[in-house]
Parts: structure tokens; C-alpha cells; sequence
């Protein structure tokens, strides 16, 4: 593919600025393709493109279940000789280190290639390589007809140790999906005070524990709500989880996620949908809800707008999909 002097310029100048000194790329099923530009938006103020973003925020990959790792930038240049270079003037002396090739989109460098290039980078460090289990580990990479050196941050997928959550249910919502579910509620802030009105089990809850967010949840069954303490506490994590109707829930939140009940183990009529997002709109002005019907007339009717929507449809079960809106509180 070949590479327009324009876009090569736009990248060199977006570099040069500071604006884009993280590269993150993203892995996701296709079935989560429209949650993953959600969850972008949220964390990074923009969609990711072909599994790949650039942005002057910094968040730790394993806080998204769809950000495969992050390259920070160390030096970059149009010429591949001069990047060599520029490494070597970095004067890095680590011992432990690993470098990887990155293939990115347009990038029609041969294997063969590839290899001599990580070793040219490797022959520019100082210190003893170590491949199998790095303390630092580097990266090299081409875009737009710009060549990239930095550290490579990886998602370790440590949260999926919540799979061995003791107590689960069939219709538990998936851990990608909770994962985003937090990010797009706190706008991956963790400053942000966030409530999951009907937490189950504490999917969603361990997910945001995971990542040091504070929240809260609340879950009228007392055997759930049981249930949910117990996960929480079984990775020695602590949040709060009311036995409550969400009627009775005085403390004010950023925002509030609903993962609406719609099976027999969970089930809910019309009428419990609608006190349950009434009763959690009292003390939120920000909601993330989910489900698996149109809602929007009942979200317009309570006061709040939808700001944005998606939907995720679950692998092999086209016919089965929730819906994802973001509502803030209209101001009249």
C-alpha cells in the first residue's frame, strides 16, 4: 500500500507535537466491534481504526478487555537508518530485555526483514537479552511511512482469574463486556464514584475493583447479594454491596450502571424495569444501561437523553443481542 506524503506528515507532526505519544492496538471478536469504538470513545475521546490508536493518554492495557498493549514512544523517523541511530543515542543499558516486531496495517515488511531489524535494535541496546522472561520489553514498528521505537506495555489478562469467581450464573453478563461497561460509566476515571444498581453475582463489580475503581452495588435478592459479597471478598477485594431495593438508596453517584434482569433465574416485568431505572435516575445524573429490548421511549420519558448506543451481539447467537446506551440527564 502506498503511503501519501500527507499522511506521513500528519503522523510526523502529531509525533513531533506530543499529541499521540501512545500507540495502542486492540484484539476483539467482531461480535464486539461496536463496543470497543464505544469504550474508546469514552476512555480515549475517539473510535479506534483498523485495531489501532494513537493518543497522549495513558491507561494500562489490562483495564480494557480489548487493548492488546501500548507502545510508548521513545523515537521515530522516516528513515529506517536514522531511527537506528537515534536508538543508539538513547544509550539504553538494561539487562533482561526483549524486542518485538509489531505488525501494523500497511506494513508489508518481510519476515526475513523483520528479523534483521529487531536484531539491528537489539545490537543498540546495552545489556543481556532475555526472551522468554523480560523486565523491559521494546518494540519496533512502521505506520504511514514513519518507523517507531518504544516500550511495549502488554495486557497481561490477569482479570481473567475472575472466571474462577466461586459463584456464577448462566445469564452473568461476559467480563469484556463488564470490563467496557465500567470505562464508558467513569470515562476510565477512577476518580469517579460509580454504582451497579442490580450487580448479580458482582461481575461488573470485580471488574472495576480490578482496576482500582470505587463502586458500590446493590441487589434486592439476599441469596445474590450473598453471592456477590462473597465473590468480592474471594479475591480479598472490598466494595460495598447493599441488600437493598434501589428505591432505598440515599448516596449520590457519577454514574450508575444497570444490567437489566431479563431471564427466569432474574427475571422482571415491565413495571420492575421501569421503577428500577426511575429509582436509580434519583441519584445519578449519568446512566449506562443494558439491555435486551428497545428502552429509548422509557429513558426519554424519565428525564434523560441518549448520548450514545451500541450493540453486542453474543458469538454464535445472532438473534441474542443487548443494547448499550449511555444517558445523561436532560437540562431543561
Amino acid at each position: 500500500m502506498k503511503i501519501s506524503q500527507k499522511e506521513t506528515f500528519l503522523v510526523l507532526r502529531s509525533f513531533r507535537s506530543g499529541l499521540n505519544n501512545h500507540i495502542y492496538s486492540f484484539i476483539y471478536d467482531n461480535t464486539e466491534s461496536e463496543l470497543c469504538k464505544l469504550e474508546s470513545r469514552y476512555i480515549f475521546n475517539k473510535e479506534e481504526k483498523n485495531r489501532l490508536l494513537f493518543s497522549d493518554i495513558r491507561i494500562a492495557p489490562s483495564s480494557s478487555a480489548f487493548i492488546k498493549n501500548r507502545l510508548d514512544l521513545i523515537s521515530f523517523s522516516e528513515d529506517y537508518a536514522t531511527l537506528i541511530d537515534e536508538i543508539k543515542k538513547e544509550c539504553i543499558c538494561i539487562d533482561g530485555f526483549k524486542v518485538e516486531y509489531l505488525v501494523f496495517d500497511g506494513d508489508t515488511t518481510e519476515y526475513s526483514a523483520r528479523l534483521q531489524k529487531l536484531r539491528d535494535v537489539g545490537y543498540s541496546i546495552e545489556g543481556n537479552p532475555e526472551y522468554y522472561n523480560p523486565t523491559t520489553t521494546y518494540a519496533i514498528c512502521y505506520y504511514e511511512g514513519i518507523w517507531c521505537f518504544g516500550t511495549l506495555i502488554k495486557n497481561d489478562f490477569a482479570w481473567y482469574k475472575h472466571n474462577g469467581k466461586p459463584c456464577s450464573y448462566s445469564n452473568s453478563i461476559g467480563m469484556n463486556i463488564a470490563k467496557a461497561l465500567v470505562n464508558i460509566a467513569g470515562k476510565a476515571n477512577k476518580s469517579k464514584k460509580l454504582l451497579d444498581a442490580c450487580c448479580g453475582v458482582g461481575t461488573i463489580m470485580l471488574e472495576a475493583c480490578f482496576t482500582g475503581v470505587n463502586i458500590e452495588g446493590c441487589e434486592i435478592n439476599w441469596k445474590i447479594c450473598r453471592n456477590a459479597r462473597e465473590n468480592i471478598s474471594y479475591f480479598n477485594y472490598s466494595a460495598n454491596v447493599y441488600r437493598s431495593d434501589i428505591k432505598d438508596i440515599s448516596k449520590r453517584y457519577d454514574a450508575a450502571i444497570i444490567d437489566l434482569p431479563y431471564n427466569l433465574v432474574s427475571s422482571a416485568t415491565e413495571s420492575d424495569i421501569v421503577h428500577i431505572i426511575e429509582s436509580t435516575a434519583e441519584i445519578t445524573d449519568r446512566l449506562v444501561i443494558v439491555s435486551t429490548s428497545n428502552i429509548a421511549s422509557l429513558i426519554t420519558n424519565i428525564g434523560f437523553r441518549i448520548s450514545d448506543q451500541c450493540s453486542v451481539s453474543k458469538r454464535g447467537k445472532r438473534k441474542f443481542a443487548r443494547k448499550i446506551w449511555v444517558c445523561e440527564k436532560d437540562v431543561k
